[in-house]
């Protein structure tokens, strides 16, 4: 299941939030996360519902099956 968030890919909706939190924070921790964006980036994880993933994959054969 393809499954984004404000039509935007994980890694991208990620960085944009580090991002921000490190403009408005002044953080050194978010820039350094930023500047070792490629060792960092596997460290995260994405916790889904089970029964969310279910419903989206629903969805997502549904509309296979419409188009």
């Amino acid at each position: 299941v393809d499954v984004r968030h404000l039509g935007r890919a994980d890694d991208e909706l990620l960085r944009s939030l580090i991002e921000k939190h490190a403009q408005l924070t002044g953080s050194a921790r978010a820039r350094h996360i930023l500047a070792n964006w490629d060792r960092y980036r596997t460290k995260f994880v994405k916790a889904m519902p089970n029964e969310y993933r279910r419903a989206l994959t629903e969805l997502a054969a549904k509309q296979r099956e419409a188009a």
